[in-house]
């Protein structure tokens, strides 16, 4: 009854809903975007301080849906959207903006493309090469693309998943030693925690079988997404649904040292987003920009006229410490 209940409200808030009103009802592919200020105080207290925010919008008919999100240098941003385009644009110190281009990602045959074969929901960049890492929702794939953004390197199924068609890849953090965390957004088929996966290598290509553990949200949410922090450690992104807010996105810490195959792993909360800037956040992107931990969050407007693709800024300050050694394990194996 409960997975009922939510999957109701995930179904009526997310669309699409008889008589809901959508953007972009005449088709226009106008390579143009615009960045409005929020008005929201910067924060000096607490872990997670916001510092600014826009609100984007273009009159590109596909510019939307943001499920995932990469820093791509200063001012510079990559958006994937869950309709299988990309937006790469800057914004100024000014809030002005540059250099748009929009378009739509590869598809493996060169067909049209089909909603479940480009449902993007995470993606993860390399800054030396500029190749990109994407993890489609409807087909449980990784795919490998060149820094154009024009060609697939690699592709690999998701080995030995029997995740959901749309609860699968929706998260996924890189790691500095080349590793790749992928988390499910609700493959739950064990009671103690949703699946997720470390892959040794590149996702994208043939190689050994992932290490299978167990991510628990101690009630937080489904994880939207995720980001590799410069300690080594992942941020997640929690989204959780309810009525005031709609949407409560929580923020937590993972350590990468805690998975171990079928493990139990958990995080550590270090902050939210205030409710006045609540939206469907999915994507994040970690960044050190003059000695600063940023982390930036872009929301998914599920192209509905009442959700807002918004794009917002955060430092990050005095993180709590990974654990010793020798300290109490956060990740529990499972009892024989």
């Amino acid at each position: 009854m409960r997975r009922l209940f939510f999957a109701a409200l995930i179904f009526f808030f997310l669309g699409p809903v008889p008589g809901t009103a959508f953007r972009y009802p005449a088709i226009d592919l106008t390579q143009r975007a615009t960045a409005r200020p929020l008005v929201f105080a910067p924060q000096d207290a607490g872990v997670m301080r916001f510092v600014r925010g826009w609100r984007l919008e273009s009159p590109h008919s596909r510019f939307g849906g943001f499920s995932a999100l990469a820093r791509t240098g200063p001012g510079g941003f990559l958006l994937v959207g869950d309709n299988g385009y990309w937006t790469r644009l800057g914004i100024g110190a000014d809030g002005a903006v540059s250099d748009v281009r929009i378009d739509a990602l590869p598809t493996p045959d060169g067909r049209p493309r089909r909603k479940a074969m480009v449902d993007s929901e995470a993606l993860a960049r390399d800054p030396a090469s500029g190749r990109v890492w994407i993890a489609l929702e409807g087909i449980n794939q990784i795919w490998r693309i060149d820094p154009d953004l024009s060609a697939i390197e690699a592709r690999r199924k998701l080995p030995g998943s029997r995740w959901p068609a749309n609860r699968g890849p929706e998260a996924m953090a890189r790691l500095a030693d080349g590793r790749t965390v992928v988390f499910s957004e609700d493959a739950d088929d064990d009671p103690r925690g949703r699946e997720a996966l470390l892959f040794t290598g590149d996702p994208a290509e043939p190689g050994a079988a992932p290490i299978r553990f167990l991510y628990d949200s101690d009630g937080r949410g489904l994880v939207s997404d995720a980001a590799p922090l410069p300690d080594g450690r992942i941020l997640l992104v929690h989204r959780r649904l309810g009525f005031d807010p709609v949407f409560t996105t929580i923020l937590a810490i993972l350590d990468p040292a805690d998975i171990a195959k079928d493990a139990v792993v958990r995080a550590r909360t270090i902050g939210r987003v205030p409710v006045p800037l609540a939206e469907n956040y999915e994507g994040a992107a970690v960044s050190v920009e003059g000695g600063r931990t940023l982390l930036w969050l872009v929301a998914d407007d599920n192209f509905n006229v009442w959700q807002r693709s918004l794009l917002l800024q955060f430092q990050l300050v005095d993180l709590p410490p990974r654990k010793v050694p020798d300290s109490k394990k956060a990740a529990r194996k499972p009892a024989a």
